[in-house]
């Protein structure tokens, strides 16, 4: 039976992506899946890595372009291994998607130091690790794209998302950093920012899109946004098409992070002139 990660045929003859080797963390499921899912489409071989065991089912279910590896993104000792497995067998690693990430809603004054130090460590320690141990194979290539996944968040703050937001805005700035410092080396590193989309971290409620679109009314997009348009990003920053961004900050949050309405004036979304939503 054909699962929902499968590669489709009739995208597996495009080929931008055709002789790279990428990894992509957190992709036993939601964003990680799908970004694995384009990669595969777009000719690459793709390491899937995540902490939770499906990885092994994802990664089978992409065939034999794809291959899965248990991975604590905390772990320096295991971030070396795959990158030294991955080398062994292919002799480069061209591509880095950092999406592995944890979500934590708690009011300021209730979070504890144990909750930043979990989420830190793999939003934060996480993605360090994998540029400098993955960035250090793409230095000696004189070649590689690192995609770090931050979030809207990092671009902005939130209630309820203290930790949340502080390792996403960590994320964007080492970003920058990796930008500045390997740029010159051959490697470019750029950030998206999702939000607003659709994954099983947003929606442990799996409920209906229709439903999930009703609390995206009041961004441009008027819905929320699905795992696909942002593995389409990554896609472009993976692929030689975007040859030269480094330090990019792309959104793909449905125009959430672009401003606000003023609700009743002009220019307001159609049939929005009353009072704002809830």
């Amino acid at each position: 039976m054909k699962t929902s990660i499968e590669p489709s045929a009739e995208l597996m003859h495009a080929g931008r992506l055709a002789g790279k080797v990428a990894i992509v963390t957190g992709a036993a499921r939601g964003m990680g899946a799908v970004i694995a899912r384009r990669f595969v489409e777009e000719g690459a071989f793709v390491a899937l890595t995540d902490v939770l065991p499906e990885v092994m089912d994802t990664a089978a279910a992409l065939g034999p372009q794809a291959l899965g590896y248990m991975h604590d993104v905390a772990s320096e000792k295991r971030w070396l291994e795959i990158t030294q497995d991955l080398v062994a067998r292919h002799g480069h690693i061209d591509v880095l998607a950092n999406n592995a990430g944890v979500l934590l809603f708690k009011d300021l004054l209730s979070t504890t130091e144990k909750d930043v130090r979990r989420v830190f460590d793999v939003n934060v320690i996480g993605t360090f690790l994998g540029m400098r141990i993955v960035g250090e194979q793409m230095v000696l290539q004189k070649s590689g794209s690192i995609i770090n996944n931050s979030s809207c968040d990092g671009l902005q703050g939130a209630n309820a998302l203290c930790a949340y937001v502080g390792s996403k805005f960590a994320v964007r700035g080492m970003s920058k950093v990796g930008a500045l410092e390997l740029g010159p080396l051959g490697v470019r590193v750029n950030s998206v920012h999702p939000g607003g989309i659709n994954t099983p971290m947003v929606n442990p409620q799996n409920l209906t899109t229709e439903q999930l679109n009703q609390g995206f009314r009041q961004f441009p997009a008027g819905r929320v946004g699905q795992s696909l348009e942002v593995a389409n990003c990554f896609l472009f920053l993976a692929s030689d098409e975007s040859s030269y961004c480094m330090g990019a900050e792309i959104t793909v949050d449905g125009g959430l992070t672009a401003g606000h309405y003023y609700w009743g004036l002009p220019g307001t979304p159609a049939g929005m002139h009353g009072p704002a939503p809830d």
